[in-house]
């Protein structure tokens, strides 16, 4: 919420600027209930290593999402990450997906189940 927030004072401020008028971020701030110390934290932030390396594995989830014409679910993914060298669980890709927004098609994920789950008579 407060991430949206700081994004829309800065795009307000952008355009504010773009446009040749000038805005009080401080009075836009206080409108919207923030402090300016946050405000310019959130600014300045530089992002951690560990922040660096879920981008990068989520790029790499979407890439192989993609070349799988968006079939492959967290099962499958993982395997291809480990295959590049990634140590990776597969609770941890199902994660990024979801947040991410992506899933595979419900058939691959029932064929999947009932490959793996098949009962022998």
């Amino acid at each position: 919420m407060t991430k949206a927030i700081y994004l829309e004072v800065s795009e307000k401020t952008e355009a504010a600027k773009k446009a040749g008028r000038r805005v009080s971020v401080s009075g836009m701030l206080k409108f919207l209930g923030v402090s300016r110390s946050g405000y310019l934290a959130w600014l300045h932030h530089v992002p951690s290593d560990t922040e660096k390396r879920h981008k990068a594995v989520k790029a790499k989830i979407q890439d192989i999402y993609d070349d799988s014409k968006q079939n492959y679910g967290a099962p499958k993914i993982t395997v291809e990450l480990r295959k590049t060298g990634e140590v990776i669980l597969e609770r941890t890709v199902g994660t990024y997906m979801r947040q991410m927004g992506i899933q595979c098609s419900v058939e691959q994920t029932m064929d999947d189940h009932h490959k793996r789950f098949r009962f022998q008579h």
